[in-house]
């Protein structure tokens, strides 16, 4: 008994302020000590040391991680390239790479020819969050998982299955027309048309994908899961961040007490329970009807190769974010590029007018023939990709060479699209939007163009397999709003790009236009 009394005293008695003050600043003292010799490691002696970057970036990921979590991430590193180069160390363990005409290849592409013994470069799995069901979609699933859903979820967007499912991207598209004069009709003629792209494309993939779309244009207002499908692509960088760089996880675990900041990862949390409760509404409803699901249903596999229904639910969830924020994007981007520079307005709306004369001839054929429509997306797509960073991807054992960087095994690497097609190294004139770059025949100006360097969808087995829906859905779309209305940009909307931040997708600013229906 006197001696646990003892031992109590002596606890006590370590346990004055003075040693509390003590320990806490040895505990302090050695994490700051630790820090600074990782960062000179980080900036002298990593393996990536001989990839330029900034001092600060080099040693830290907390200047990258910083701009990803306040949007300002595009032209941070479009600014890094014009000052290092091609290749960019934007965190100790990441490169940024603009050398399109090469990287594409050798980061994305098939394992063949020069890559046949190189391993596949796998997905960066610290910027997917966990799935909510434990299954990854196509964009997060292993090469073997993802060759095996492929094959399944390609008969979905097939040629003959486009062609069947023309009817129901139609109807859609034509309500969006009726809705768009009704709202004239209104004496309403200024809208914000970023929105009501948003509802066209989002009705379009949820009929596509759940048998019947949310209605978003019949009932003339935003769908809840609009926001839900913003907030889930907006909480993989939130989710990634504290991940990879556990300070941001303490930092909004603190903040959390004092304002709430779950409402972007709740709201995915929430999508994905959605999602969930639509596909099995769906598959209960045995319809033949030749939306996704059909083709989907119809063509898996059996056993080990058949996709298990937590796969074919967090598919779903991805077609839903793929397929509509990304293809509204780009018609509110192209809307914008066409209002800012007339001339380019004026050409497309005489290509879309002298082609046709009535709506019912405007078919996913005939807009396919629209030369310089299609130029002008193309040049679009260029000066305002969609997904503006990069698709990361670890290099595999061994490391390899990228655009002639040796580049180790484990890096995170990546083409970052906005800066890769704001380069001059790349484009003539890469700050202006010239869709005559593309025509077969360009000015001399523009015949160097590396036109290679520009891969929207992605590149290689793993890009995307809805490239063509998505062509099809914003030329029927532009061009039958060109066809119907005369546009006019608002002068609250002149600085709409100069707006935009980036969280994974652009987080966009509301587009105003005035709509006067052409006279006939």
């Amino acid at each position: 008994m006197e001696s646990i009394l003892q031992l109590l005293q002596d606890v006590r008695g370590y346990a004055s302020p003075a040693n509390i003050g003590l320990a806490l600043g040895s505990l302090i003292a050695c994490a700051a000590i630790y820090a600074f010799y990782g960062c000179i490691y980080n900036i002298y002696f990593h393996p990536l040391s001989h990839i330029p970057g900034p001092f600060l970036s080099r040693a830290s990921g907390i200047p990258y991680t910083l701009r990803l979590r306040n949007g300002s991430i595009a032209p941070w590193i479009q600014k890094l390239h014009r000052t290092y180069g091609d290749a960019v160390r934007v965190t100790p363990t990441e490169v940024s790479f603009i050398s399109g005409e090469t990287a594409w290849q050798d980061i994305y592409g098939f394992r063949i020819g020069k890559h046949a013994k190189t391993g596949a470069y796998s997905k960066d799995l610290q910027w997917f969050p966990k799935p909510h069901n434990g299954s990854y979609s196509l964009v997060g699933a292993d090469e073997e998982t993802h060759s095996r859903m492929r094959k399944t979820m390609s008969h979905a967007f097939s040629d003959k299955a486009l062609r069947e499912q023309e009817y129901l991207v139609q109807e859609l598209i034509d309500q969006l027309i009726q809705r768009l004069h009704e709202k004239v009709e209104e004496k309403n003629p200024v809208l914000d048309i970023t929105r009501w792209y948003n509802y066209t494309t989002f009705d379009i993939v949820t009929d596509l994908t759940f048998g019947e779309s949310l209605h978003c244009l019949r009932d003339r207002g935003t769908n809840p899961w609009i926001d839900m499908v913003f907030s889930a692509p907006k909480a993989i960088g939130t989710l990634a961040t504290r991940r990879k760089y556990p300070i941001f996880d303490y930092y909004d675990r603190f903040t959390a007490f004092f304002s709430d900041n779950s409402k972007t990862v709740s709201q995915r949390i929430a999508f994905f329970k959605l999602v969930t409760t639509k596909v099995e509404e769906r598959i209960a409803k045995q319809t033949d009807r030749p939306d996704f699901m059909t083709h989907i249903l119809k063509n898996n596999g059996i056993g080990e190769k058949a996709l298990t229904r937590p796969e074919i639910v967090a598919n779903s969830a991805l077609l839903l974010v793929a397929g509509s924020e990304t293809t509204a994007t780009t018609l509110s981007g192209a809307t914008w590029l066409m209002l800012k520079n007339p001339e380019v307005y004026k050409k497309v709306v005489a290509e879309v007018r002298s082609r046709f004369t009535s709506q019912d001839q405007i078919t996913m054929e005939e807009v396919n023939k629209l030369e310089y429509l299609i130029v002008m997306f193309q040049e679009a797509f260029r000066y305002y990709p969609p997904v503006p960073t990069g698709f990361p991807r670890i290099v595999p054992p061994g490391g390899d060479r990228i655009s002639g960087f040796y580049i180790p095994e484990g890096t995170s690497v990546y083409v970052s699209q906005h800066a890769t097609n704001h380069s001059d190294r790349n484009f003539a004139d890469p700050e202006a939007f010239v869709p005559e770059r593309w025509l077969k025949n360009p000015d001399a100006k523009y015949k160097n163009d590396k036109q290679s360097v520009v891969n929207t969808f992605s590149f290689g087995p793993r890009a995307c397999l809805g490239k063509n829906l998505a062509y099809a859905e914003m030329r029927l779309i532009m061009a039958k709003v060109l066809f119907n209305f005369d546009l006019e940009l608002q002068p609250e909307s002149y600085d709409w790009m100069s707006r935009m931040k980036v969280f994974t997708l652009w987080d966009k600013p509301p587009l105003m236009v005035s709509l006067r229906p052409v006279k006939r």
